[in-house]
């Protein structure tokens, strides 16, 4: 009897995760979920056969955790990345040297596919230690698996996502919508097409050794993103743009908070533009149409409305 391919997916529990597992395990692959809390991986399990998706223990700074995930696998993804820092050097630790300790890991063990998520605006001159992190770790990984695929994808959204549910949590709650940064542009992609993007990038001969900027069907910029949400959430609130001096003030004040809501390095991401290189291939490449963040959006913020979206939904019916 054929032994089914095994599929390594690091930081599988997460936002772009879980999606990614959710189509391997169709796909019929035994799915390892390398991550640092296998007990919050558990809820992936129903989406294989038993014994089919399986959480493990691993560490993109432990080598001997990272090689018994890749072990045998002939597929591997890496997901893994931070946004704040908890202590300095974590983006270089976990986005720049754990990328590449997966790879060297991956060569080492004869993995046949691995693709490395990375961002858009990943770039080794960038002012953002977040930026250069991911440019470092995409080095890292082609020299150590030439033929890597590199995927970068620009803001993602999806019910889970932590951009779209902070304003509308944050229009639901504020007298006024702060605006920092107002004119950047973005260029929203889905989370499902996202994951779509791993499985063609780990399957195409062309996509070996590539790289791709992932973005969706429109460019906005940050203050055309918050007013939509505010219309969507129907939240009759002013956009107050926030002097650049003032937001520094406040980035240097909320990095010392719990949880870090806001930081300096956010505020210098937030000051280039995330939209796709259109020298680069893209979904497109990949045989993926884009879907509108329209088409999704509203059926996961309708939840910030007056009422929480029940009233328009009575009405309706």
């Amino acid at each position: 009897m054929a032994t089914r391919s095994v599929a390594t997916v690091f930081g599988g529990s997460g936002f772009i995760g879980r999606y990614v597992v959710k189509r391997l395990a169709a796909a019929g692959h035994v799915v390892r979920v390398a991550v640092r809390d296998p007990e919050a991986a558990l809820f992936l399990k129903p989406m294989g056969a038993v014994g089919q998706v399986v959480p493990l223990f691993a560490s993109v700074s432990d080598q001997p955790t990272i090689d018994r995930a890749v072990d045998g696998a002939q597929l591997v993804v890496n997901l893994v990345g931070i946004l704040t820092e908890r202590n300095a050097g974590d983006f270089q630790r976990i986005q720049g040297d754990g990328a590449g300790n997966i790879a060297r890991a991956c060569a080492a063990f004869g993995v046949e596919r691995l693709v490395q998520v990375s961002a858009i605006g990943a770039s080794a001159d960038s002012p953002s230690a977040y930026a250069r992190a991911k440019a470092s770790g995409e080095a890292a990984v082609l020299a150590a698996m030439p033929h890597a695929a590199i995927l970068r994808p620009s803001l993602v959204f999806g019910a889970e996502d932590q951009f779209f549910n902070r304003f509308a949590s944050m229009a639901q709650m504020l007298p006024f919508m702060p605006v920092i940064s107002g004119a950047t542009r973005f260029q929203p992609v889905y989370v499902a097409d996202v994951a779509d993007a791993v499985i063609a990038a780990l399957t195409l001969d062309g996509a070996r050794g590539a790289t791709y900027e992932l973005g969706g069907p429109q460019v906005l910029t940050f203050r055309e993103i918050l007013a939509w949400i505010l219309a969507e959430t129907r939240r009759n609130r002013r956009l107050i743009t926030i002097p650049p001096g003032v937001a520094r003030f406040q980035a240097a004040v909320m990095e010392r908070l719990p949880g870090k809501p806001f930081t300096r390095d956010q505020l210098l991401l937030l000051s280039q533009d995330n939209i796709a290189n259109p020298a680069l291939p893209g979904l497109a490449d990949l045989g993926i149409t884009p879907t509108p963040f329209e088409l999704i959006v509203p059926s996961y913020i309708a939840r910030y409305r007056q009422g929480g979206g029940q009233r328009a939904r009575y009405a309706s019916s």
